[in-house]
């Protein structure tokens, strides 16, 4: 399902993780994915409040723990600048489809990076 909402189409997703070499693109890119993957959801299951928002994010953020472990075999992790970028762009995705009062730390509670 192609995403409509235009102000994410014009997004560019882990922008400031993408222009660190620190950071590897074919990691960043599965990372981006899932954040496509997020909207594709949101797009389609329309939640209808901030409890069901913050399910679709628990599973994006759940994928993004499972993630870590390829940034570390190409030598980088999720730290701070990583942490805040991600986390940053779950909060974008949360106001683009208005939920601009979604609590930015709920909406990756379940991150453990």
């Amino acid at each position: 399902m192609p995403i409509t909402n235009h102000q994410v189409t014009e997004h560019v997703f882990l922008a400031q993780l993408y222009a660190d070499e620190y950071f590897p693109d074919h990691v960043l890119d599965k990372g981006k994915a899932i954040l496509l993957r997020l909207c594709e959801r949101i797009e389609a299951e329309q939640p209808a409040d901030l409890p069901a928002l913050y399910v679709l994010t628990e599973v994006a953020t759940e994928q993004f723990n499972a993630l870590e472990a390829e940034f570390e075999a190409a030598g980088s992790e999720i730290e701070t600048v990583a942490r805040e970028e991600i986390g940053e762009d779950f909060w974008f995705v949360a106001s683009a489809y208005g939920f601009s009062d979604a609590d930015p730390e709920e909406l990756i509670a379940a991150r453990d990076w």
